[in-house]
């Protein structure tokens, strides 16, 4: 077919533009990316966003069981809180200053996110990444160690604000919650190894004991490089860019049958029809400034939802336990060194696998139940260590009895926080904000996360020296407040498409922000619940088939 031919699609012609005529499907085969298609490319796709959170839980998690480490205090004196304990907000300084650099990363894609595309934006972050991993591993003062977090913030930051929307954009309704959870098991992957791996080197002598760990996340970011651009762009991205034929063939690859499908055409329709009414009321020429109007989607509603729930997985206190496991046992519970670390492993280890409960119970019970449940029992739990904590204390009682007590419900924490938090944030906010908007109001909500995890993590070495088990107690007083917050303003999203969102919100009173959850509640599915994929006999006819064609 010539290069002026048209791609038929129902009710209009899409003329080919130049840049999309290599990639429309004319032969009646099905398109591949990496030589695969349909379940196995979601797969493909899956994996390759896992690394990117991989990478993310390895650099939250790895400097924890460093901070007590001889060669690291020697290299970092000023930072070294158990020779001088009045040095903690320096110490809880240099930690947190990772997150400023997440922060702006994740600003970052508000401005350039939708120019640039989800893969771009994911392998430009791992490039980053692996320029801050190598200047921390060779830092030498506070100043460089400094930068190279800054830098790799900034790089994490990017990825995390874009490799959702990716992931989202690309999975079906029905099978959107349980991949996204599962890059959130892969969050806790990454913490485990480097828990694990600090354990090993803390055997080692002189400063390889942290500059490999550290040095280790490069492993991660360069495994991305290979094969992000070789999957498939975000089919809405392309869509809203006016890339139609490459839309199609990526809709096409993704249900694994050819582009003349009917469920592709259906699909491909209904994104462009939504695409098209918000470019008629210039939505594609002011996509920041709408994020603060209400329009007839209620961007703004919307949007504040991501927001907050973005900041409320922060101020759980997860990243208290995650990025000080090994100094809280060591320092403040008063175990030995060596058992510090061993159950900071261990804690990190169990973390993990509680994060797969999510991924088979997200699109079972819904979003609402996981994160309810959730919260409530982050908010017992932490309230428990408040107690167990101040007996264990060297102080108080130094009660050996309460240190189990309290190691146990570390435990118990991440559990709870990894059924009903821990992908939630990174899932909710891709579902709940119109496409129109989706790059800069992710890049927001991102923001938002690491603002607060900036805030968490700064605050905690300064609390815990001030004010010691108490810093449990605020935490514990946060996670009861968000059980009413999450009940009474957070919609269900599951089982709905992208698109099901836009009308749902349409109907809702931006006064009443409390009505959206009767009206998801209550609204027919557009893919009924009792049908796990209503696509599948059709695509497998399709593939059936297609097969039985070419053996001819």
């Amino acid at each position: 077919m010539s290069s002026n031919e048209i791609l038929r699609v129902p009710g209009e012609a899409i003329e080919k533009s130049e840049d999309s005529s290599r990639s429309e499907d004319t032969t009646g085969e099905i398109p591949s990316y990496l030589g695969v298609s349909g379940q196995k490319l979601h797969v493909a796709i899956s994996m390759l966003a896992g690394v990117g959170f991989l990478l993310f839980g390895y650099d939250q998690g790895v400097m924890g069981s460093l901070l007590t480490l001889e060669s690291f205090r020697d290299t970092f004196p000023s930072i070294d809180t158990i020779r001088k304990p009045s040095r903690s907000t320096m110490q809880g300084f240099v930690i947190a200053i990772y997150e400023i650099g997440c922060f702006s990363g994740a600003l970052s894609t508000m401005a350039v996110g939708d120019k640039f595309g989800r893969r771009k934006m994911i392998f430009a972050g791992a490039v980053v990444m692996i320029v801050g991993g190598i200047l921390q591993a060779t830092a030498f003062s506070v100043g460089h160690l400094i930068a190279g977090r800054i830098v790799s913030g900034i790089g994490n930051g990017c990825i995390t604000s874009t490799v959702p929307m990716w992931q989202s954009e690309c999975a079906k309704p029905h099978r959107r919650g349980a991949l996204v959870m599962m890059q959130g098991a892969l969050i806790t992957c990454g913490i485990c190894i480097s828990y694990w791996i600090d354990f090993g080197f803390y055997f080692a002598k002189g400063s390889v004991s942290w500059r490999f760990p550290i040095a280790f996340q490069i492993v991660f970011a360069i495994a991305i490089l290979p094969f992000i651009m070789k999957l498939p762009e975000s089919p809405r991205w392309l869509l809203k860019k006016g890339h139609h034929a490459e839309a199609l063939k990526v809709f096409a690859s993704l249900e694994g049958v050819t582009s003349d499908d009917r469920w592709v055409q259906t699909e491909f329709q209904e994104v462009k029809a939504s695409l098209d009414e918000e470019a008629n009321s210039g939505a594609e020429k002011m996509d920041i400034k709408r994020m603060f109007t209400q329009g007839e989607h209620r961007n703004f509603h919307r949007v504040m939802l991501a927001l907050w729930s973005q900041i409320m997985q922060q101020i759980t206190g997860i990243n208290l336990i995650t990025y000080y496991a090994g100094t809280i046992f060591e320092q403040y519970i008063g175990l030995p060194p060596l058992q510090s670390r061993i159950l900071a492993a261990c804690n990190g280890t169990e973390y993990f696998l509680a994060s797969w409960i999510a991924f088979f119970t997200i699109e079972r019970f819904g979003r609402r139940p996981l994160m309810l449940f959730g919260a409530a029992g982050q908010a017992i739990t932490m309230a428990i260590l408040t107690g167990t904590t101040w007996a264990a204390d060297v102080t108080h009682n130094n009660d050996s009895h309460a240190a189990v007590a309290a190691a146990v419900f570390l435990f118990i924490f991440n559990t709870f926080f990894a059924i009903g938090w821990l992908g939630m944030t990174w899932l909710y906010p891709a579902e709940i904000v119109p496409l129109s908007i989706r790059a800069p109001a992710n890049g927001l909500s991102t923001a938002g996360n690491w603002s607060f995890n900036f805030m968490v993590v700064m605050i905690t070495p300064v609390a815990f020296e001030n004010i010691s088990s108490y810093t449990y107690t605020i935490f514990a007083v946060i996670n009861a407040l968000m059980v009413p917050v999450v009940y009474f303003l957070y919609p269900e999203t599951a089982g709905r498409t992208l698109e099901e969102m836009d009308r749902i919100f349409a109907l809702s009173d931006p006064k009443k922000p409390w009505q959206v959850v009767r009206i998801a509640r209550e609204m027919p599915y557009e893919i009924p619940k009792d049908q796990r994929d209503p696509r599948a006999a059709d695509v497998e006819k399709a593939q059936a088939e297609h097969i039985e064609s070419t053996t001819e």
